[in-house]
């Protein structure tokens, strides 16, 4: 037996994977997890639930805003609050760059641990136009701190709108050359294509999210049940149905194209209006709140009693329900291999222990 992690140069936040080896081949994968809980759902007995957005916010340091609209999303289902359209627009471009940005983030990080550092410096200087992005419209460059229940708490201008719509050209031709390196490189295929098998059937059985899922062929987008302004926009899920790390590459290869054109489409059709509605009174009920995040589904789930605090807050990120499939993937793998498959779910360890 191997251990992998919970300190590995591969992995941004710890995990550990018990590997049981046949000569240099992975027989079976023993996941821990637990190293960085931090309790957050423990809190909403202490703040009082319009407090909690912030507390949501910092469940991930990736995609911060959507993890405060998915729970901003369930407390305006309680309480029947009617959220402005532009509002609702405004989340969806945010939710949109706050997924170029994860995106080019992993691709960065699986390009290092591939050995390409010139792959992974040209990710991260693309991630860091989107950056500027975030931090120009809502004040933060990682938690942004700009959705509330009712809304948002900013607004973007229109000329600024306007900017964004002219850098987005320039972006995504940048974003083709990168995209072609991924995948189209010799070098890069030979690393990833056959490496971490997962068939359709196992992806749907296992309960894959997100690009793992539809890596594998299973065509699951949270963003098709229209919450936000989604409901008014042109899209299709990225697929592949190879199973192996080269088709979960590229499929966040092709959602990054596919953020850019939601975000175009947002802009052009972006309403006037409010930016907010005023909420009165305490959340009274139940309500499961989902979105997609860049790794797939993610669940709020929120109860209240009527007074100023949950009773509870729960949360189900899209790593937890790849941590099943990632341990299909390492069977029978080169334990050469196994920091690749790790990485090819891109998980994020703090969101998913909380």
């Amino acid at each position: 037996m191997v251990p992998f992690g919970p300190q590995h140069p591969v992995l941004p936040e710890p995990i550990h994977l018990d590997l049981v080896l046949e000569d240099e081949r992975v027989v079976e994968a023993i996941p821990s997890i637990g190293y960085v809980h931090r309790g957050l759902e423990l809190l909403v007995a202490k703040r009082e639930y319009p407090e909690y957005v912030y507390i949501a916010e910092r469940t991930c340091g990736i995609c911060s805003f959507i993890h405060g609209m998915t729970y901003c999303q369930g407390i305006e289902q309680i309480m029947d609050v009617d959220v402005p359209p532009r509002a609702l627009y405004l989340r969806t471009i945010w939710s949109e760059y706050s997924r170029l940005h994860s995106h080019l983030l992993w691709l960065g990080l699986f390009a290092d641990a591939m050995g390409f550092e010139n792959l992974f410096m040209n990710a991260w200087r693309l991630r860091e136009q989107v950056l500027d992005v975030l931090e120009e419209t809502t004040g933060g460059r990682v938690i942004q701190g700009s959705c509330k229940i009712g809304g948002v708490r900013r607004d973007i201008p229109q000329e600024n709108l306007a900017g964004m719509a002219a850098d987005l050209a320039s972006f995504e031709h940048q974003l083709g050359e990168l995209g072609t390196v991924f995948l189209k490189d010799d070098s890069v295929k030979s690393r990833l294509v056959g490496v971490g098998h997962l068939s359709r059937d196992d992806a749907y059985t296992l309960g894959a999210m997100g690009p793992v899922a539809r890596g594998s062929g299973v065509a699951i987008d949270i963003r098709k049940t229209g919450y936000a302004a989604y409901r008014d926009l042109r899209f299709e899920p990225a697929t592949e149905t190879a199973g192996d790390c080269y088709a979960r590459c590229a499929v966040r290869v092709k959602e990054l194209f596919s953020s850019v054109d939601l975000i175009r489409q947002a802009i052009d059709r972006m309403p006037e209006g409010e930016i907010e509605v005023k909420v009165k009174g305490n959340p009274e009920g139940e309500y499961f709140s989902r979105a997609e995040q860049p790794r797939g589904e993610l669940v709020h789930y929120v109860k209240g009693d009527g007074s100023k605090h949950l009773v509870r807050s729960r949360i189900r990120t899209p790593t937890l329900t790849n941590i099943p499939p990632l341990v299909k993937m390492l069977q029978g793998c080169e334990l050469a291999d196994v920091p690749i498959i790790v990485l090819s779910i891109d998980p994020c360890i703090g969101c998913m222990e909380r």
